[in-house]
């Protein structure tokens, strides 16, 4: 591990590689989301102007339904969309993507909705969405010549790396707070031996993760120093959701808020999809669910204000405790702008909505997705969805992560001895 100088924020490691052609594929250049202020590609993150978050830049092509429809049943058919060689295919990957849209005839019937869909992304190599931004984050990895695949993370991030890295033959560190859930620790560390646990919160995690960016040559930090090529692998939700539906966009959508960026980016892939002409123009109204105990960005819609007060989490939900939200303030904009809202619940209720998700529907989600569907509960509730208005939740990751939330909630309905008689006294059924 090389230490070396400290340099301007943002900016690439000294000795950073000439680029192959057609190593980003359709991607450009960076672009700062704040001034408009454009840079090559790169490992770069920040804006050397106004210090503005970057984000890809495209030429794209002529992409048709078709061509999308031939490509394998993973992000990949996407791949003229995203900042990823033509190539990508033949570079080890975890191929994630393309999971089930599932038509949630009895969770509607529940809450009183017309048309209710589950994007049940808990089926993903390592049963989480982050598997798809890992894939992308791991493509600009390779292109920039990284030797370490890191991440700061609240446990989901961490286990995608270290599977991710391990396929890929990588070097792989991942920085976790030291009082993440223990399967999710588990199921990084059985990837990787460089689980390196933090005394702190995520945004204790992040920092230092932030630092040794700056500081290491080498280091490729997923949700750091190639934030703009990750975060592009969250709109492959929305591409998915848009041609599942059958070339359409939903009415109304509920995605779980924890930087923000997964919101962001399945707007921008809407926004996409109209621009080449693959989906009508049609209106559509995006929600952000959050916990009570980790909520800035709900706070910041309820009270009306453009700012975002971070937060100390302190929510079952951990992975989205992320008291200090990156794009929280463009999570903000989109709600706005389409109708949506940003709502929030407790702990108690996460764990009744996942339970409510799991027997209502055969899907057993993570905290993240209890806080998602318990929003959308307490969406309908109040009045602020359109109950007639055909409905897209996501669902982010698989309950067995995060088992301790409800394991005081569910158990044996009934102890019995083994015969008829106690069957029978017991009326099960």
């Amino acid at each position: 591990m090389t230490i070396t100088s400290a340099r301007e924020t943002g900016n690439a490691p000294s000795g950073t590689p000439t680029l192959r052609d057609g190593a980003f594929g359709p991607a450009r250049e960076l672009v700062c989301r704040e001034c408009g202020t454009t840079r090559e590609l790169g490992p770069h993150y920040a804006c050397h102007e106004c210090f503005g978050p970057l984000e890809i830049g495209y030429e794209f092509g002529t992409v048709t339904r078709e061509q999308i429809e031939a490509g394998p049943a993973n992000i990949w058919r996407y791949k003229a969309l995203l900042p990823v060689p033509d190539d990508i295919e033949t570079s080890p990957n975890t191929e994630p993507g393309f999971t089930r849209l599932l038509k949630a005839e009895h969770l509607a019937a529940e809450l009183g909705l017309s048309s209710l869909w589950v994007k049940d992304d808990s089926t993903n190599p390592t049963n989480s969405f982050k598997d798809r931004v890992v894939a992308c984050a791991l493509s600009a990895a390779r292109e920039l010549g990284s030797t370490v695949f890191a991440c700061p993370s609240t446990g989901n991030l961490a286990n995608a790396v270290a599977a991710a890295g391990a396929r890929a033959g990588i070097e792989t560190v991942v920085f976790i707070p030291s009082n993440l859930e223990t399967p999710k620790q588990v199921n990084s560390a059985v990837f990787t031996e460089k689980l390196i646990a933090v005394d702190g919160n995520y945004d204790d995690v992040n920092k230092l993760a932030s630092e040794i960016a700056g500081e290491e040559d080498g280091w490729a930090f997923v949700n750091v120093n190639v934030r703009p090529y990750y975060a592009e692998g969250s709109k492959t939700l929305g591409y998915e959701i848009a041609e599942q539906l059958g070339w359409r966009l939903p009415e109304q959508i509920v995605i779980p808020v924890a930087s923000g960026s997964q919101l962001t980016k399945v707007h921008k892939a809407f926004q996409e999809l109209i621009a080449l002409g693959l989906v009508e123009d049609t209106p559509y109204k995006v929600f952000g669910a959050q916990a009570h105990g980790c909520n800035p960005v709900a706070t910041a819609y309820k009270d009306g204000v453009d700012a975002i007060r971070p937060v100390k989490p302190d929510t079952i939900a951990k992975s989205l405790a992320i008291g200090n939200p990156a794009d929280g303030i463009y999570v903000l904009d989109i709600t706005r702008a389409t109708g949506g809202a940003v709502e929030e619940v407790s702990d108690e209720e996460i764990r009744e909505a996942i339970v409510l998700l799991a027997r209502a529907e055969g899907i057993f989600t993570e905290t993240a997705g209890g806080t998602t569907v318990g929003v959308l509960k307490k969406l309908v509730e109040t009045g602020q969805l359109d109950p007639a208005a055909e409905t897209v939740v996501i669902n982010t990751g698989h309950g067995l992560k995060t088992l301790d939330a409800v394991s005081s909630a569910v158990g044996p309905y009934a102890t019995i001895a083994p015969t008829y008689a106690a069957f029978t006294a017991a009326r099960i059924a």
